[in-house]
């Protein structure tokens, strides 16, 4: 059986916050990292994860607000600071149907000086 713990420790973002796994940082506090994602679909894509262990959305709690607020207010600073000038996305996927392929809540952060393409590419019947 797997527990909370071992979840952490095996965890690739705590891994990172923790320094064990080397990252591109991009921002650090007590609270948040942000880092360039290592497979980048824009010229600007970062990361912001809450250094606490937050598994999705659906796990977030009260004592993880100042977190969560800190990824969205480190938003627009992280875009315009790496050239995003003209507009960004931002993206936290939750849970399977919401394709998060990590389970720590991350902030994706994409743009650059080109519009980006659609979110969501509907399917014909």
């Amino acid at each position: 059986m797997t527990t909370e713990s071992d979840a952490v420790q095996d965890c690739i973002f705590c891994r990172i916050v923790r320094g064990e796994i080397p990252a591109k940082k991009v921002y650090e506090d007590d609270l948040v990292l942000a880092f360039h994602d290592i497979q980048p679909v824009a010229p600007v894509h970062v990361l912001v994860v809450p250094k606490a262990h937050i598994a999705t959305l659906y796990d977030a709690a009260p004592e993880h607000e100042a977190a969560l607020g800190r990824l969205l207010a480190l938003a627009p600073r992280i875009a315009r600071d790496l050239g995003a000038t003209d507009g960004f996305r931002t993206i936290i996927n939750t849970g399977r149907v919401g394709r998060q392929e990590v389970q720590h809540v991350h902030l994706h952060v994409i743009g650059g000086p080109d519009p980006l393409g659609p979110m969501i590419v509907c399917k014909s019947n």
